[in-house]
């Protein structure tokens, strides 16, 4: 047994007269916390957490911080760069059981959550408010593991990310002090800005145990629609010329053709297997009109076609199944396969030659894979289907996200989107951000000296 095992098995004791039931060391909890959604190696927690509220979280930081054990938190597991994985062992904690919606305040539209609140409960809570909570990364994140990797998906190019649609947060900080950033108020320019420091952090500087968000009125009118491309660059075209004339678009997704032929197999659509464009509208219904016809007009221009659209949530739904199903998908058409994705996000004046060239490098690969996009802000994925156990597979499909990652790089985009680093992508931490670097260790070093919050993880030393 070595000292993290010695020392967790001191704060399992400690914490068992606090947490009870809710504090699990079975191989099955243990093993289901030692991964994610990645292709990255699991390691499994010496003990998994599940602490209802605030005080809970400070005893068992603080229990982790006496004996020098690593905390890694756990929100849904839907990350995809290792984010959860703990690399060292320790407690895991999970959010899951810190679910309460604390406060809902329409008039000031904003909302009060613990960290373990979902996107989809959040919104389920809201409806009745004429309110919504915009960010929609796909999966049903937490809004604290959303937060944490700085999560952004579909509606970002018009409701922006995490970083616009978080105003406070409460944070139990290494030593187990809970601390408040931000406040209520619409703007502040009152000290650092802390609780933008802890959005993106990935629980290295803190875990996050409640956030105040910014809400949105719910669209009295939307609209969906989906038109076909013969050409991936002219397809994107499109979309730069809809962003540039200042047309309101609240999704813009693109998926090539390899994406479609799956999909239309997976959910039996029957989308015509070329690069494709689906885009959503919200507004009044004379603006929702107005935005549909100024994109249709757009996307022509640039050989679009088979432009369909619909108001009814039923054909809209229908119209987005091909997105949503897009993961599974992918998985179907090479059973036993694990994804290994890429994420980087580029200037939308830059989108064009980016995508294109991706498909050219996959064209010329051994591996198969596919491009879907939120385009609208210059962000796109690539996924490659590799057999987990295949060497050669593995080691390519790093090469491609290399070729991906740099080009991003060199036109001044950045090697993650929305993803976040996590494990996947420390290496590129310093060719992107160079002496920067420095100073976020030095940050580290500050607030978290003994290194026990989710060690590994944003380029710091595992």
């Amino acid at each position: 047994m070595n000292h993290i095992q010695t020392s967790a098995s001191l704060v399992v004791e400690e914490l068992k007269p606090i947490l009870g039931g809710r504090l699990a060391t079975s191989n099955a909890v243990r093993e289901h916390h030692s991964h994610d959604t990645s292709w990255l190696a699991p390691h499994m927690p010496d003990a998994v957490a599940f602490p209802r509220d605030e005080d809970e979280v400070v005893a068992i930081v603080r229990a982790c911080a006496k004996h020098g054990v690593p905390v890694v938190p756990f929100g849904a597991g839907s990350s995809m760069e290792g984010h959860t994985i703990p690399v060292r062992g320790g407690v895991t904690i999970d959010t899951r059981e810190m679910n309460r919606i604390v406060e809902i305040r329409p008039k000031d539209g904003l909302a009060v959550v613990q960290a373990g609140v979902t996107r989809k409960q959040l919104n389920e809570e809201l409806r009745a408010t004429g309110l919504m909570f915009s960010v929609d990364p796909g999966a049903d994140a937490s809004l604290g593991g959303m937060a944490s990797t700085r999560g952004s998906g579909t509606t970002a190019v018009r409701y922006g990310t995490m970083r616009e649609n978080v105003m406070a947060l409460r944070v139990v900080t290494p030593d187990g002090t809970p601390i408040h950033t931000g406040s209520r108020a619409r703007k502040s320019s009152t000290g650092y800005d802390l609780t933008h420091l802890f959005v993106g952090a990935e629980g290295t500087l803190g875990l996050i145990t409640e956030l105040t968000v910014r809400l949105h009125p719910i669209p009295e009118m939307v609209s969906s629609a989906v038109c076909a491309f013969e050409d991936v660059g002219e397809a994107v075209q499109a979309v730069i010329e809809t962003v540039q004339y200042g047309i309101p678009v609240a999704r813009v997704e693109f998926m090539d053709e390899v994406a479609i032929e799956g999909t239309n197999a997976y959910s039996g659509l029957d989308l015509k297997v070329t690069p494709t464009l689906f885009f959503e509208f919200h507004g009044t219904p004379a603006w929702v009109d107005e935005q549909s016809r100024l994109v249709a007009e757009i996307a022509s221009g640039h050989g679009g076609s088979d432009f369909r659209w619909s108001t009814d949530p039923d054909e809209r739904a229908k119209l987005w199944q091909a997105r949503h199903d897009i993961y599974w998908a992918t998985k179907a058409q090479r059973p036993g396969c694990e994804l290994f994705t890429g994420d980087i996000c580029v200037p939308i004046s830059r989108l064009a030659e980016s995508i294109v060239a991706a498909r050219e490098d996959i064209d010329a690969s051994f591996l198969k894979g596919q491009i879907i996009g939120h385009v609208g802000d210059g962000n796109y994925h690539t996924a490659y289907l590799i057999d987990p156990n295949s060497k050669e597979e593995l080691e390519e499909a790093e090469r491609l996200s290399g070729l991906l990652v740099e080009r991003a790089l060199a036109v001044g985009g950045t090697a993650s989107g929305e993803h976040g680093i996590g494990m996947g992508k420390i290496k590129y931490l310093r060719k992107e951000h160079g002496a920067a670097v420095d100073v976020m260790k030095r940050i580290k070093a500050a607030l978290d000296p003994a290194g026990i919050m989710n060690p590994g993880k944003m380029g710091q030393e595992g």
